[in-house]
């Protein structure tokens, strides 16, 4: 009998929620994730192995050496090796050996010991897979904690392709993920972006057969996934695609790659780094590699440390206080010259922000490479209640005639529902922006959706400022213009600032000491 996705997902978040009394909830990822993909893993090789005896049934003829042979080149297509081999302990790294043993003291150590034997087996596929396993100390999770999870996960149905489909894993999959991050606020919702805002970067970019898909903060790699099933959904083959991503975190690293094999996709890399200071996907001259399609959505405003003789600083170089453009520069830098697109999610003052920022944002437009900046409503993403923008790049020279010259701007922050924890994307919302994107004429605001497409000359006469509002007018009357707010802020910060110093000296001078500078 086929297994429900409710079935399933009910079973792994009861699972899941064994968990409550050791740690919080934003904390349930990093143990839940290693264990559902170590039964998927386990299960889907004692099934092969089933399938394997029956076929040799009895393997009088064969040497144990023939037979493991056969086995792995006609049935196998990963090991799940011994550990503890030639000793009394001796037992398969598989979830039903240690599942047996959950009673017994030092379960965490099995349990990390079967999963690290599995990375060490199979380098290829699951090297650094299952990220640190902190939770197997049992300081961090007791014995009795994780034997209830493992208990609690094994009454789900058993997850390989005889019994499961893949769509049904990797919706279950998604399932936790968006379960966690609904439920626990920032912590968990770091690495993952609301799937319809994935959706419509992805249907804004449109991979096609064979091509290479980049995200550089790839996080649990769902616009990776979504690139693939986009593909597939439009009669492609999602498959074809090279995916590739690079994350700074090595457990959210292990996630994605446990979530691209639970969705099928095995024609990946995904990297350990920071990509801004040290990228990983490299040309052999030391220049970053490109690619076809790069989708990213990355810590906004993120304070790091400035380059200093770096060939992705076209226009300059972002500021220490927030690495945005940076991110932008980094995926400039990746397009392929002949198709590259890059679509990118970033807060709206990058828009505005003057600066080294400003200086940026005009050699981009000077090199006529934004092809489109997408306003969306507020409260979308878990991390955050600030609207956010989605910003459309082209390589050198392949915008479509009628977007050369210009940008494209859309104003899509009314069109939104309001959930439980934050506002969320329609289907028709998304397929309306995509619409608007493709259209070659201007809307006019129906149904809560403006576009208009602004040429070169009037942004420069507005000193290159991208703020949505200057462009489209239902913007600018509906809300103050936020850049202008945020510039009077500023000014008036600075100013405060000089006076707080000012005074400070004059209080020093005169010998008053203790004030906090």
């Amino acid at each position: 009998m086929a297994v429900t996705q409710q079935e399933i997902e009910n079973r792994l978040w009861n699972a899941a929620d064994e968990l409550r009394v050791a740690m919080p909830e934003a904390q349930y990822s990093s143990v839940v994730f290693p264990l559902m993909f170590w039964k998927y893993l386990s299960d889907t090789w004692e099934h092969n192995h089933q399938e394997f005896l029956a076929q040799y049934d009895g393997l009088d003829d064969l040497s144990p050496e023939e037979a493991r042979e056969i086995e792995y080149r006609d049935h196998q297509s990963f090991e799940i090796p011994f550990i503890h081999a030639g000793t009394v302990q001796e037992r398969r790294a598989s979830w039903s050996s240690i599942l047996a043993t959950v009673a017994q003291h030092g379960l965490g150590q099995r349990v990390r010991a079967s999963l690290q034997a599995i990375e060490s087996a199979n380098p290829d596929k699951f090297s650094r897979l299952f990220g640190s396993m902190t939770w197997t100390q049992e300081a961090v999770l007791p014995g009795e904690v994780l034997a209830s999870v493992m208990r609690a996960m094994d009454r789900s149905p058993q997850m390989h392709e005889g019994n499961m489909s893949h769509d049904v894993l990797g919706g279950a999959y998604e399932y936790l993920l968006k379960r966690f991050s609904d439920g626990s606020g920032t912590r968990a919702g770091q690495f993952f972006t609301p799937r319809e805002v994935v959706e419509l970067i992805i249907e804004l970019l449109a991979p096609k057969n064979h091509e290479s898909v980049y995200d550089p903060t790839c996080g649990s790699g769902g616009m990776l996934i979504a690139a693939a099933s986009l593909l597939k959904a439009r009669g492609g083959r999602g498959y074809s695609l090279s995916l590739n991503g690079q994350e700074a975190v090595t457990d959210t690293a292990g996630v994605a790659r446990m979530n691209l094999f639970m969705h099928n996709l095995t024609e990946f890399k995904v990297e350990v780094g920071d990509t801004l200071r040290d990228p990983r996907f490299k040309k052999p001259d030391g220049s970053v590699k490109q690619f076809d399609v790069i989708v990213a959505n990355p810590p906004y405003s993120l304070k790091w440390k400035p380059w200093t003789n770096d060939p992705r600083a076209i226009g300059g170089v972002a500021p220490q206080s927030s690495a945005d453009w940076a991110f932008v520069q980094h995926m400039i830098a990746s397009m392929d010259p002949k198709k590259g697109r890059a679509g990118v999610v970033l807060p709206h003052g990058v828009l505005f922000r003057g600066g080294q920022e400003a200086a940026i944002r005009r050699r981009v437009l000077d090199g006529d490479l934004l092809e489109s900046v997408i306003g969306l409503p507020s409260n979308l993403f878990y991390s955050t209640m600030i609207p956010t923008c989605i910003l459309v790049f082209r390589a050198p020279g392949t915008k479509i005639p009628e977007r050369q010259g210009g940008v494209l701007f859309i104003d899509a922050s009314a069109r939104f529902t309001k959930a439980k924890n934050r506002n969320v994307l329609t289907d028709v919302d998304i397929t309306d922006v995509v619409t608007a994107y493709h259209s070659r004429s201007d809307g006019d605001g129906e149904a809560g959706l403006s576009a208009r497409f602004v040429p070169i000359t009037e942004i420069v006469a507005n000193g290159y400022d991208l703020n949505i509002g200057r462009y489209i007018k239902q913007t600018a009357a509906e809300q103050e213009d936020l850049g202008t707010l945020i510039d009077a802020y500023n000014i008036a910060r600075a100013e405060r600032q000089k006076t707080e110093q000012r005074m400070l000296e004059v209080l020093s001078a005169a010998g008053i000491e203790g004030f906090d500078e």
